[in-house]
């Protein structure tokens, strides 16, 4: 098992062994402390190359940092590495989730247990390069927000990798007015206290900088490399596709109406109130002027454009009622987690 001829882990620098609550004492100014949130479904063969690269590159940063690995319901052995890997290293934090929740609730729970300045998301199959996060930082330092990798020089199958994902992102670009290259690239560094005002839910995470930018995020594309992966099977295929083009639809109108959804569905509604009222006076002066009404597609028109116009109205009260509690409602999950590994006990005398 790669648990067992795993060598032992290197001794770290004496700052490493300090408390990681202590950030402004071993943090440079010019530098921010980091948590490193990994999503990991059945990724065995990689989790240990994974770590030492790492590891050594979050250490060469000089500041405090945490990496947060979310166990997404792994079946080959994965859990029992991280679970050693919690134990060799302090600065590795460990989600343990009771069964396959899929990549955006791991995403969201790494996020949310985040308790570093700055938030670096990336996937567990090394083909994102951990160096390329003393770059993104950089960039950051230029003012903005958000920093999202743009993998130029893809490693995938030309057909059903890169060709779909193409499409996919001309089409979100075009529909949500934000300019992207690639979207689907996990590889992103933004500020925590941003990422606290979102929700993710379905396959949302790859919309993340859609939605910061919504909120007023400053974001940024910058080239990343990207790597062959070496190990493990991918998860994702062409089929992927569709999800994505169902979530850019989700995402669109989260973007225009979240807020009033009265507007859109209330909108629709008045217009079929005007096509009822214009189809039944038509038939109306029809049947004046002594037209049969037997069978008269205006007068079913008519019928029809009403209750799809009171129908509209109604889910438009229904969203509208349903966007009140959902922004008065309190913190709830769509995830269960069986563990939390090397995180610090709540403080006391607070609600953690």
């Amino acid at each position: 098992m790669q648990q067992a001829d795993a060598p032992p882990i290197r001794a770290t620098p004496a700052k490493r062994a300090k408390a990681i609550d202590r950030v402004d004492e071993i943090c440079p100014a010019q530098l921010h402390s980091l948590s490193v949130v990994i999503p990991i479904h059945n990724e065995a063969d990689n989790l240990w190359p994974l770590y030492r690269e790492l590891n050594d590159a979050l250490a060469s940063l000089g500041c405090a940092y945490e990496i947060i690995l979310v166990d997404d319901g792994s079946t080959d052995g994965s859990t029992a590495i991280i679970e050693e890997l919690t134990r060799q290293d302090e600065h590795v934090r460990a989600i343990i989730f009771r069964r396959n929740y899929g990549q955006t609730a791991a995403m969201q729970a790494g996020m949310v247990h985040a308790r570093m300045d700055m938030i670096v998301t990336m996937d567990g199959d090394l083909q994102n390069d951990p160096a390329d996060i003393a770059r993104m930082i950089e960039k950051m330092e230029e003012g903005y927000d958000l920093v999202h990798g743009w993998r130029r020089d893809r490693q995938d199958a030309l057909v059903n990798r890169k060709i779909p994902s193409r499409i996919a992102n001309w089409m979100i670009s075009r529909a949500t007015r934000f300019p992207i290259h690639d979207l689907g690239c996990t590889l992103k560094i933004m500020r925590r206290e941003l990422v606290e005002e979102i929700d993710l839910y379905g396959d949302m995470h790859r919309f993340i900088p859609i939605l910061l930018y919504q909120r007023g995020a400053r974001c940024v594309e910058m080239p990343v490399n990207h790597r062959q992966r070496v190990a493990g099977v991918t998860k994702y295929g062409i089929g992927r596709t569709l999800v994505v083009l169902l979530d850019l639809m989700t995402v669109k109108f989260l973007l225009d109406y979240a807020s009033h959804p009265m507007r859109v569905f209330g909108g629709l509604g008045l217009a079929c109130f005007a096509l009822s009222a214009f189809a039944l006076l038509a038939t109306i002066i029809m049947k004046l002027d002594g037209v049969d009404m037997t069978g008269n597609p205006l007068l079913l028109m008519s019928v029809v454009a009403g209750g799809a116009g009171l129908q509209l109205l109604s889910l438009g009260i229904l969203g509208e009622v349903l966007a009140r509690i959902y922004f008065s409602r309190g913190a709830k999950t769509h995830y269960g987690i069986r563990a939390l590994l090397n995180f610090p006990p709540p403080h006391r005398g607070t609600d953690e």
